[in-house]
């Protein structure tokens, strides 16, 4: 019984010490949809304001990147802002 403890002893640290030595993986930061967040890099350039005919009246949307904070390895999240307001139509 005593052997068998000291086996169960071993094999645990031997699992222990090959999990701290694999090699670490590393981050792979990707956005399904870099139209609206990317990571890193300089800030993204914003587009001219478009105004959209929507029948009875106009709406404009301007669309603006902010910065929306950091990835753990200090890589730029840059996140878009849409802004909408009713305007007259031309």
């Amino acid at each position: 019984m005593k052997k068998i403890a000291v086996l169960l002893v071993y094999a645990a640290v031997a699992a222990a010490l090959t999990g701290c030595g694999a090699a670490t993986i590393s981050p792979n930061y990707t956005s399904a949809n870099p139209d609206l967040m990317r990571i890193g890099g300089e800030k993204p350039g914003s587009a001219e304001p478009q105004i959209l005919n929507l029948g009875s009246y106009c709406l404009q949307v301007t669309e603006e990147w902010k910065v929306d904070g950091e990835t753990p390895d200090g890589q730029t999240i840059w996140s878009k802002d849409s802004y909408r307001k009713v305007v007259p139509c031309r």
